[in-house]
């Protein structure tokens, strides 16, 4: 019986063995691609055309970093960013978390229909919004605003949270509210004290994927923020990209592009499993 149960699990390792290389060659991929870019933003615009980036004769120029977060205005840039995430993502999760905590627990006429438009916005791309949206926007003056894209930033990923956090209230037991509704607490108590934070995986999860999104968001960024004051990193950064045909200053550029990205990418270094615990514990019944 021992020898049957070997076979099967060295059979079952052996059909892996693929799926093994592909992703073992992805990741290798993946960090080779980051690794050129950190080693060309620490070299000249020279060293990086050359054959011999890679051995830094001249040195680490960390002044590049210093010169891109200046002179190519990506603090202003990285700032605008951080206070779009910021007050986005927040409000993000003070409007979708009761929302779902109420789809999800209480039975009242239009509680399918609201689910069902909710569901309905998640497939409605952003290209078939954006012209009437730019039309009205343009009329009340609002272009070049902050605040408006705040305001788009959540309106667009507030359907998606919402709808990722449903399954986590309903899996969550009736025995948490019964307990507390014996004890004397209200509903919107109920929901802050106990509920809200049993689905603390989701917030964390959602609110990840929301950074990732608002952050690297470039689409309506564009259209609505064409002055240097309030672009974000995103559309910051093309222009600089843009510009580098006039000024050349490579290891500059690439500095910014390690900028840009190393929000997300310590973001997934030190919440990965929190993420992983959030997506699968969505799938299972509490």
């Amino acid at each position: 019986m021992k020898k049957q149960v070997y076979t099967l699990e060295h059979h079952t390792q052996a059909r892996l063995i693929p799926s093994y290389i592909l992703i073992i060659g992805w990741v290798a991929f993946t960090f080779i691609l980051i690794g050129w870019v950190i080693f060309a933003s620490l070299s000249t615009s020279q060293e990086i055309f050359s054959d011999h980036m890679f051995r830094f004769q001249s040195g680490f120029h960390f002044e590049n970093y210093a010169r891109a977060w200046k002179t190519q205005k990506v603090s202003q840039y990285f700032m605008n960013s951080v206070l779009y995430t910021a007050v986005s993502c927040t409000m993000i999760i003070l409007i979708s978390a009761p929302a779902a905590y109420v789809l999800s627990r209480f039975r009242f006429k239009g509680n399918m229909v609201v689910q069902n438009l909710i569901a309905s916005a998640l497939g409605i791309p952003a290209i078939m919004i954006v012209m009437p949206l730019f039309g009205l926007v343009s009329r009340m003056r609002l272009t070049n605003n902050r605040w408006l894209l705040i305001f788009l930033y959540i309106a667009m990923n507030v359907p998606f949270t919402t709808f990722f956090l449903l399954a986590f209230f309903k899996n969550l037991s009736t025995t948490y509210e019964e307990a507390a509704y014996i004890d004397g607490c209200s509903p919107m108590g109920t929901f802050w004290r106990i509920m809200f934070p049993l689905v603390q995986p989701g917030i964390i999860t959602v609110t990840v994927f929301n950074f990732i999104t608002i952050w690297n968001e470039y689409f309506m960024s564009m259209i609505f923020a064409n002055k240097t004051q309030v672009r974000p990193v995103s559309v910051g950064l093309f222009n600089m990209i843009q510009a580098m045909r006039y000024t050349g200053d490579w290891g500059g550029m690439f500095a910014s592009v390690v900028i840009v990205f190393m929000p997300t990418f310590l973001l997934y270094i030190f919440l990965s499993e929190r993420i992983i615990q959030g997506v699968t514990a969505g799938a299972i019944k509490g």
